[in-house]
């Protein structure tokens, strides 16, 4: 009970900080026009286009257990991932920085488009069922990624990418 009470607040408090935020980034996102990506700041990587295939990723909470689906993913350099919040929202993709490498995290963040205020490899909330975000994997180098969602990170959503 605790716990459940310390993940509310956490929720709460992340929220909170976002509800000021610019809500045009949670929009959802076209599979027939991706969103553009805001120019690069002097020294940063230009967004890579997607080349490849786009993986469907649902976002969701069944019961009382908040997953992606699949939580495993492997796709190849120009792929992209379009995670849909499908239920148990509000969710993000994100990234743990301290496990990815430093040239592997500009990349990744040029490809990440919209709002970044909860961190470089941070997406932004989704707040509506459907609302999608999609990043592209292009000029990614091949390895394993882990990846989840900061609002139910505590609550083991999450999982892994791994590129070819």
């Amino acid at each position: 009970m605790k716990l459940n009470s310390l993940v509310l607040l956490a929720s709460v408090v992340v929220l909170g900080a976002c509800a000021g935020s610019d809500k045009s980034a949670a929009k959802t996102d076209s599979a027939a026009a991706p969103m553009a990506a805001p120019a690069p700041a002097a020294g940063a990587t230009a967004a890579a286009p997607v080349t490849g295939k786009t993986i469907d990723v649902n976002m969701q909470l069944d019961g009382t257990t908040y997953h992606f689906v699949p939580n495993t993913i492997t796709v190849k350099a120009g792929d992209a991932i379009r995670f849909h919040n499908v239920s148990g929202g509000p969710h993000n993709v994100g990234f743990d920085a301290t496990t990815i490498p430093a040239n592997v995290q500009t990349v990744l963040a040029a490809n990440m488009p919209g709002d970044h205020s909860m961190g470089a490899l941070e997406g932004p909330l989704l707040l509506q069922p459907s609302d999608t975000y999609t990043v592209s994997f292009a000029n990614v180098p091949a390895g394993t990624y882990a990846f989840h969602c900061f609002p139910h990170l505590a609550l083991g959503m999450k999982g892994t990418i791994t590129v070819q």
